[in-house]
């Protein structure tokens, strides 16, 4: 299908940062080094030139993030809520309308990755990347606007990002043949 070009203005990228780091025995797994550098600059490589500016989540080693130059923004939830919680402080924060979340352990993302989730979007206030092997849904287009369905959410004690996601009426966007783009890297070993 052939599409307008694709413009990013209106696009906030957020790298998801805010983590225990548990599956890292507790260490902050943006900072890990992966080939030579901090994991959280491997996805600001790839996300950067696909919105219109970068954000980090974080919740803790704050200065060693604001040394990227980015503005770097905490859970308003305490104790580590998960994803969802960086989610609301960004979709809270953000001045556009939507927001490219990636977490900070996916290094080698598509240079399409916005561009395919955009376009694909339809009427859907959010989109998330699948491919053949599973659903990744912190790789997620959001609008704004849902930001008070998501507080609600949370409040009621609910964390799953899947769900809510769903319950948004969100919907999944297939990277056919894509899975490398989208790995992760969860443990010590995956560093290599």
């Amino acid at each position: 299908m052939n599409h307008p070009p694709f413009h990013h203005s209106g696009i906030t990228g957020v790298i998801l940062a805010g983590g225990r780091g548990s599956r890292m025995g507790g260490k902050d797994k943006g900072l890990m080094p992966y080939r030579n550098r901090a994991l959280y600059l491997h996805v600001l490589q790839r996300l950067q030139p696909q919105v219109t500016t970068v954000w980090i989540n974080a919740n803790r080693n704050i200065e060693v993030y604001q040394q990227s130059g980015l503005p770097v923004i905490c859970d308003t939830l305490a104790n580590f809520s998960g994803p969802l919680a960086g989610m609301l402080t960004a979709l809270t924060r953000v001045t556009t309308e939507w927001v490219m979340f990636a977490p900070c352990d996916t290094p080698a993302l598509p240079d399409n990755l916005v561009e395919r989730l955009w376009y694909e979007k339809g009427g859907a206030p959010a989109v998330w990347v699948c491919t053949e092997q599973r659903d990744h849904p912190t790789l997620a287009l959001v609008h704004a606007s849902i930001a008070e369905q998501l507080r609600h959410y949370l409040a009621s004690g609910e964390r799953r990002l899947m769900v809510f996601l769903q319950q948004a009426e969100g919907h999944r966007v297939l990277f056919s043949g894509q899975e490398s783009y989208f790995k992760n890297i969860n443990y010590p070993d995956d560093l290599g």
